[in-house]
């Protein structure tokens, strides 16, 4: 599985979703996509940063999250 983490330069709340996903699955590496360096990506995400994509499938987790949902999300059962 591969994850993509939509994030922006100096957001707090990607700084907390970061910390969170860290605690809730250590071993993984997400990809880091700078939405502001794509005009579509800002229309798509701008609003929405942090979100998680997973691939494949394409499902998505936008914040606001928690630990019980993004491992739900990750497939990684009860946190």
């Amino acid at each position: 599985m591969r994850i993509i983490f939509y994030t922006r330069e100096d957001c707090h709340l990607c700084d907390v979703a970061e910390r969170l996903l860290s605690a809730t699955a250590p071993d993984m590496t997400p990809e880091w996509v700078d939405v502001d360096d794509d005009d579509d990506l800002e229309a798509r995400y701008g609003a929405r940063v942090p979100v998680l994509r997973r691939e494949p499938g394409g499902a998505e987790l936008a914040w606001p999250f928690d630990a019980v949902s993004l491992a739900a999300f990750l497939g990684r059962g009860e946190y």
